[in-house]
């Protein structure tokens, strides 16, 4: 049988450049308008029991080249079980090498959440009395931007993901977050919904992640530089999504992400904004504390570099949140390739620990979710 590859579907991204026997040779696809690459997506068909190595060529050049440094592709037969692959990174070339065990068999830099996952999702959650959805507007491309609210509390939370659609563990994440919310068992969420209202959006970058961008939306633009100015013609995401928080004011908020050179789940603060208060940086400590105690798989040691008093980036969504509502906000990264503290030699980081993360958060924010309403009242006095 020949070997073919293809990505003509949602989320897919590669190109081939040509099949030598069973070598072949690949290129990922930039982002339209940009020079961000590095999420892949395809499929191989005809090589059961076939010895294939996939080669990617331009992974030197991609966003983050760090990001190959003891990675390891994804791979599925059904599109839901992804396992981790044998792959080496050598002079700007990625290549994964298997023998699959069926004709048809999918490779992804992460475990897919395609588009048509995303309807799903929102169809299911949608319908549940407790849940009220509708469209903050529509794309570049004409998709809806959903958004889902739940809860009737004072404390105002935003959970927002995918800004960066080839971080695709983010909206497995929000996935966790909804499940655990919608528990009516679950003690912790009945209170949580009590005191506060969750605002969420599981999809902040529809086209991106229909086209299969890594970073950009369907204008080449990276939401989450766009968020001091947003405008409709180049960033209509961000532009709703600012003004419903602007209706609805916000005391808490997560940022959903994925990093690709860090083997760890980590946060970023807000620690630059000029308005920064100690009181606003002791709940987010807190938090992060909190957080630590309730999941072995997030730590404190590894992440980015704190920013500077005053030096804040006002164009990404943590800092301008935190300083246009005085909120508690921050930035969530998991990895593409593994945690490194508590490895998983098959799956490495995964969907399901993507899910269980959410839980885990959740668990945290409970834990301070009384001072963040004393907090809150305090504000709109």
């Amino acid at each position: 049988m020949t070997l073919s590859i293809s990505s003509a579907f949602d989320g897919g991204n590669i190109r081939l450049l040509n099949i030598a026997d069973t070598r072949i040779d690949l290129e990922i696809v930039k982002d339209n308008q940009s020079e961000f690459h590095q999420w892949f997506y395809f499929r191989l068909s005809g090589a059961a029991g076939k010895p294939v190595e996939l080669r990617l060529t331009n992974c030197g050049d991609a966003a983050y080249p760090l990001g190959w440094q003891n990675y390891r592709a994804c791979m599925s037969y059904d599109r839901e079980e992804w396992r981790r692959v044998e792959s080496d990174y050598a002079d700007g070339v990625l290549t994964i090498r298997v023998t699959p065990a069926l004709n048809s068999v999918w490779f992804a830099y992460f475990a897919p959440y395609t588009m048509e996952r995303h309807h799903d999702l929102i169809a299911e959650v949608a319908a549940h009395p407790a849940v009220r959805h509708r469209s903050l507007g529509q794309t570049l491309d004409g998709q809806e931007l959903d958004y889902l609210r739940i809860g009737e509390g004072p404390v105002q939370v935003w959970l927002y993901a995918r800004q960066h659609p080839g971080e695709t563990m983010a909206e497995y994440w929000i996935e966790g977050a909804l499940e655990k919310l919608l528990d009516e068992a679950d003690p912790v969420s009945r209170q949580l919904l009590d005191k506060a209202s969750f605002h969420i959006v599981p999809n902040m970058n529809p086209d991106g992640s229909r086209r299969g961008h890594l970073r950009t939306n369907a204008a080449g633009v990276n939401l989450n530089r766009e968020w001091h100015d947003p405008k409709p013609e180049r960033s209509p995401e961000v532009l709703y999504v600012r003004d419903e928080m602007d209706r609805t004011g916000v005391d808490f908020a997560i940022d959903v992400h994925g990093d690709e050179a860090i083997p760890a789940n980590f946060l970023a603060g807000f620690e630059g904004i000029p308005s920064w208060t100690e009181e606003q940086g002791a709940l987010y400590r807190r938090f992060s504390n909190e957080l630590v105690k309730r999941s072995p798989d997030f730590q404190t040691k590894r992440g980015y570099e704190v920013v500077k008093p005053g030096k804040a980036n006002l164009s990404m969504s943590t800092a301008q949140v935190a300083e246009r509502f005085g909120a508690v906000s921050m930035t969530l990264e998991m990895p593409f390739k593994d945690n490194d503290d508590l490895p998983d030699p098959e799956q490495g980081w995964s969907p399901d620990r993507s899910r269980l993360l959410a839980r885990s958060c959740l668990d945290a924010l409970h834990a301070i979710i009384e001072d963040l309403a004393i907090k809150a009242l305090e504000k709109r006095r």
